[in-house]
């Protein structure tokens, strides 16, 4: 009979999570504890904690009706915030390629007039030779 281990914190996110995308509803903590038990597996003693965290997360939206809290998430919000970081990493990738480019094209400038010939080895030796010689005044 094998060992059954409890579930990990990312695990339980994502079915609390699942659990607000599955029923498109909005829930108070206590209904939250008994339905996640129920359905889930969460114990209800971690669903407060974990709820707390996805809301830090903005995952999931709460407002205070009253004397009540009030939770909920919807599948369009989660699909519009992916939307938005895609959108927000495309915009980063086209401002990064446009910055390679321009790097390139001002190596290229530095590199003209530093191609390899037997006068520039000779002058790179002859410094190398003579900034050696400057710091070893006593030899």
């Amino acid at each position: 009979m094998a060992k059954r281990r409890g579930l990990s914190s990312d695990e339980k996110r994502a079915r609390l999570l699942d659990l607000f995308f599955e029923k498109k509803d909005f829930y108070q903590l206590k209904e939250l504890e008994k339905i996640a038990q129920k359905e889930k597996g969460i114990t209800s003693m971690t669903v407060k904690e974990i709820l707390q965290s996805l809301v830090d997360d903005g995952l999931v939206d709460t407002d205070r009706i009253g004397t009540s809290n009030y939770f909920w998430a919807f599948p369009s919000k989660a699909s519009n915030k992916r939307k938005k970081k895609v959108d927000e990493l495309q915009s980063e990738l086209v401002k990064l390629e446009e910055k390679l480019l321009i790097l390139e094209k001002e190596l290229q400038l530095v590199q003209m007039g530093r191609e390899k010939s037997e006068d520039r080895l000779q002058l790179i030796k002859s410094l190398e030779g003579k900034k050696s010689n400057e710091r070893s005044p006593g030899k």
